[in-house]
């Protein structure tokens, strides 16, 4: 009987120019001055990763992928001594104008949302405000590309072997219901701790699965302390 590949769609993904935004950000480089050598590499990995996970990674990716080869390969052209330097074409501006513009669009949004949350807190049915808790940490949420950095730094610690995840072998739907039964007991915890009894690179992949599962169905939720900070794992409420 042949095996089953298990794959996993998640409706969470964002685009490849929250990628690129998301590794700007993390090798704190000027979007202004992309060095695309370094992100481009950064970059097929995270789409490696993908496909060892065997998430489903849409065509705009890949096309993606192939214009910033399509960059890098034009950097590497020599220089036009003739061309006086002011009238250069840089490869990269395109890609920089698409990540602005998108990056504004971005901010526009998380702005009204912000602004949406700030005025409905103004309104309460009831005689009284709810008591505000005596400590809570600054907590962000945590978006698909964090999770991915946190768990590559969880699976370069485990050995390297051929991984090849099917139902018959490795059950995600078990996974979860382990993730689920700590979470109950713990209420909170930290992201590397959800792989703790995890020896094998193909329990760790299993159990990525199974919470990413779980964030898209609600049943968890993750946050994070600050930008590339702690990543922490919550019980929804029920």
């Amino acid at each position: 009987m042949a095996e089953t590949t298990y794959s996993i769609k998640l409706p969470v993904f964002e685009g490849p120019l929250d990628l690129l935004l998301h590794l700007i950000r993390e090798n704190k480089v000027d979007i202004y001055d992309i060095p695309i050598a370094e992100i481009t590499r950064q970059y097929i990995e995270y789409l490696d990763l993908m496909k060892e996970l065997n998430l489903e990674v849409a065509g705009e990716f890949l096309v993606m992928a192939a214009t910033l080869i399509q960059i890098k390969t034009r950097m590497l052209l020599p220089v036009d001594e003739e061309v006086p330097p002011e009238e250069m074409e840089d490869p990269r501006v395109e890609l920089v104008e698409r990540l602005l513009q998108y990056q504004a669009f971005k901010d526009a949004g998380l702005e009204l949302m912000e602004r949406r949350k700030r005025w409905s807190d103004h309104f309460w049915r009831g005689s009284s405000l709810p008591e505000e808790p005596e400590t809570e940490p600054c907590l962000f949420d945590v978006d698909i590309y964090d999770l991915l950095v946190a768990f590559k730094r969880v699976l370069e610690k485990a050995p390297p072997q051929a991984v090849t995840i099917t139902r018959e072998r490795l059950t995600v739907k078990d996974r979860m219901n382990l993730i689920i039964e700590r979470l109950d007991e713990e209420t909170t915890v930290r992201f590397e701790e959800v792989f703790e009894g995890d020896s094998s690179r193909s329990q760790l992949i299993v159990t990525f699965l199974a919470l990413l599962e779980l964030l898209r169905l609600g049943v968890v939720r993750s946050y994070q302390e600050g930008p590339f900070g702690q990543i922490w794992i919550i019980r929804a409420e029920r």
